[in-house]
This record gives C-alpha cells, sequence and structure tokens, in this order.
C-alpha cells in the first residue's frame, strides 16, 4: 500500500490515476486548484473508506503548495504525480497571446517545480516524482503550433532532468511521461486513448520506475521516448 499524492485530480488523468490507486489500494492525496468544482473527486472520497483526502492546491501559488502539503498530513509521499497543465492550441505566429502563454508556462513548468518544492520534505529513498509532459515537446516531434505548449514541456523535461541529478543522491526517482493522445478537455474526443487506459499505462510505468532511470522520458505505455 502506497501513499500517493496527485495535482490535477478532479479530472481527465489526474481522476483516473485517483480511481486507479485506489483500487489498487492506496492512500491518495487528491490535490485541486477548486474542491467545490471537483463534485466526482467528491463523491469518489466519499466512498473510499478514508482512503482519498481531497486538499486545495493552486499550482501557480506556492503559498498553496505548502498549505496542501501541510493539510495532507507528515506521512512520506511514494508517488508524487505532477498532472496540472494546460495548453494554447495551434498557435498564430502574428497574433500571440501572452497573457496565455505566461499561463501555459507558469502551470505547467513552474506550477510542477512548486508542487516539488513544498512536498520535498515529505519525500524519501524511493520516492517517485512523475511529471505528465508530452511528446510535443520532443525537439524530435514534427509538428508546428503549440508554442507555448511545446516550450513549456521541452522545458519541463530538461528541468526534471536536472532535478533527477541532484535528487540522485538521496535516492528520490523523477520520471517525464507521455500520456498518449487522450480523450479529455484537452486532448478532444477524438483522441485515441481513454484516461482510463492512459492512466493505467502511467501507473504501471511508474510503479516500475528505478533509481537508474530517474530523469528519463518514457511513453504511456513503458517504451522509451526520443528527446
Amino acid at each position: 500500500m502506497a501513499t500517493v499524492a496527485i495535482t490535477g485530480a478532479g479530472r481527465g488523468i489526474g481522476f483516473e490515476l485517483v480511481k486507479q490507486h485506489l483500487a489498487a489500494g492506496d492512500h491518495v492525496i487528491s490535490l485541486v486548484r477548486n474542491p467545490a468544482g471537483a463534485t466526482a473527486l467528491a463523491a469518489l472520497a466519499d466512498d473510499s473508506g478514508g482512503r482519498i483526502a481531497v486538499h486545495q492546491l493552486d499550482v501557480t501559488d506556492l503559498a498553496s503548495a505548502t498549505r496542501a502539503a501541510a493539510a495532507s498530513g507528515d506521512v512520506p509521499i511514494d508517488i508524487l504525480y505532477n498532472v496540472a497543465g494546460a495548453a494554447d492550441g495551434r498557435s498564430d505566429l502574428a497574433n500571440i497571446d501572452w497573457q496565455q502563454f505566461d499561463e501555459v508556462v507558469d502551470i505547467g513548468l513552474k506550477g510542477p517545480l512548486r508542487v516539488l518544492q513544498a512536498f520535498l520534505p515529505r519525500l524519501r529513498e524511493g520516492s517517485k516524482v512523475i511529471n505528465i509532459t508530452s511528446q510535443i515537446g520532443a525537439s524530435t516531434w514534427p509538428t508546428g503550433g503549440y508554442y507555448a505548449y511545446g516550450a513549456t514541456k521541452a522545458a519541463l523535461n530538461r528541468l526534471m532532468r536536472s532535478i533527477a541529478v541532484d535528487l540522485k543522491p538521496r535516492g528520490i526517482i523523477i520520471g517525464l511521461v507521455h500520456p498518449g493522445w487522450v480523450q479529455t478537455d484537452m486532448g478532444g474526443p477524438k483522441a485515441d486513448l481513454t484516461p482510463e487506459q492512459s492512466a493505467h499505462g502511467i501507473c504501471t510505468v511508474a510503479r516500475g520506475w528505478t533509481l537508474d532511470r530517474s530523469g528519463d522520458f518514457y511513453k504511456w505505455n513503458g517504451e522509451p521516448h526520443a528527446w
């Protein structure tokens, strides 16, 4: 039985990760920006026998992340999932929405760093920090558009690889996972995978991640992803 913390737990992949870990018998710290709006998560928590706790956390606010880390107890975290993110769509080079650009970076790049910083005191040897990234952030991915989202995920990959080096002596494992093209609000209804399929794969990959592969980039199905 593990203790797991998940950002973006109110919907999409984050919510499915909650369900996957609940089914596995784990205790889940569900972190959401607006708990009042996460009605499905609240219902699941009510029926979980105390194995799901819901806490407010805004990844754009370090104080919020710090409060959530404190409010959720002092039990060591076995897996911390950074799931919360935002996207900018196809992008128009002539008409960049700079406010949206900054929001995507703040949520998708700075957000995981804030969360990791807040929960770092609860990580121990063998703890894992699994970051949901994207193939769009890989330099090998041949597509245009998505300027803010792609740049954010590329930067997240580099950031977490640096952190993997720094935390390796403490035995803390850092992972980067492309979740696939998933039928979420971001991926749309025509995507290849259901959130359940993606989350199941991510859980399997996360549980098997070892320290010698800390900082590596994988697909949801366990295949290595080219950088």
